[in-house]
């Protein structure tokens, strides 16, 4: 079980609030196991998404709330246990009813989680980019979680993931929403969409008066750049799932010239080496301390006879 971390849940959650409210772009990297996390960290994001898609893409089940919420919490306590960045996780729609919500902030809270995300679909949830369900849930449904999950968090961030342009319901409901998660308590907006060009979340953010920052997910409309984005006034851009997607194909290609070539020698000059890998698993600072406390232990024994 991942150690958890709760005295680090108001540090890294103080630290995101001030993230989202910084004068540049606050950049965040999708992850989906500890090792994706720290790589993350070590490029220099600013802030490690827990991702849905990811995560359940690696456990090989579609991103519809095929996973539970301790699945989830699992693989967010285990991001959050590996790096020193804040962990924002993605919460679907909060898994279920008001208290769902509820239940679900006080565990992320619990285990060194800096902010959740919940977006306005009815469960279970769909992945934004699927043909199918997109249905949002009703409002005062989903301002009573946004207002049930700020009144129980201690230092947790809760951002407010607005789903009307994805389910086709136009500019004018996104803002609707948008101002009314902000009177429920949001600490954030992140408004979505799927069109490749970023006009339509460009149109959201000069059209938007309130006061929160606004999140921007930029996976279909790709092109656009962090000076893009900053200078439209988005707090934060999340690179929601594409550390996952280079590693599939680079394993793919490599697993198929192994099976065709019928030996590794071909692809070794490709891989990262084994010394890359025992340094992200921090092997030399766990033989140092070893060693340290061996030598002490020796110590003790000889002072003891």
């Amino acid at each position: 079980m991942t150690v958890s971390r709760p005295s680090a849940s108001a540090a890294t959650a103080r630290e995101l609030r001030a993230a989202l409210r910084a004068p540049g772009l606050t950049r965040a990297m999708g992850a989906h196991s500890p090792l994706s996390a720290l790589l993350a960290e070590e490029a220099g994001f600013d802030v490690i998404w827990s991702s849905g898609l990811e995560i359940s893409a690696t456990a090989g089940v579609p991103d519809a709330n095929i996973l539970a919420m301790p699945d989830c919490l699992e693989a967010a306590a285990a991001l959050a246990n590996a790096v020193e960045r804040p962990v924002l996780a993605d919460c679907d729609s909060g898994f279920g009813n008001v208290n769902n919500v509820i239940h679900m902030v006080r565990a992320y809270e619990a285990r060194g989680i800096a902010g959740v995300c919940i977006e306005d679909k009815q469960f279970p949830k769909l992945n934004s980019f699927v043909e199918g369900n997109q249905d949002l849930a009703p409002l005062d449904d989903f301002a009573a979680k946004i207002r049930a999950a700020t009144e129980v968090r201690e230092e947790l961030v809760v951002v407010a993931r607005l789903e009307a342009l994805i389910a086709g319901l136009g500019m004018d409901e996104a803002l609707r929403r948008a101002e009314v998660y902000e009177r429920a308590g949001a600490d954030a907006l992140l408004i979505h969409s799927k069109r490749t060009d970023p006009d339509e979340v460009f149109a959201f953010r000069e059209a938007y008066t309130g006061d929160l920052p606004v999140i921007v997910v930029p996976t279909t409309y790709n092109q656009v750049t962090v000076g893009e984005l900053q200078e439209r006034g988005f707090a934060m851009a999340i690179y929601a799932n594409q550390a996952l997607r280079s590693s599939l194909r680079a394993m793919r290609e490599t697993l198929i010239r192994i099976m065709q070539d019928g030996t590794t020698h071909h692809v070794e000059h490709e891989l990262a080496s084994l010394k890359e890998i025992f340094d992200l698993q921090r092997v030399p600072q766990m033989l140092e301390r070893q060693a340290h406390y061996e030598a002490l232990g020796r110590e003790l024994a000889e002072a003891g006879r």
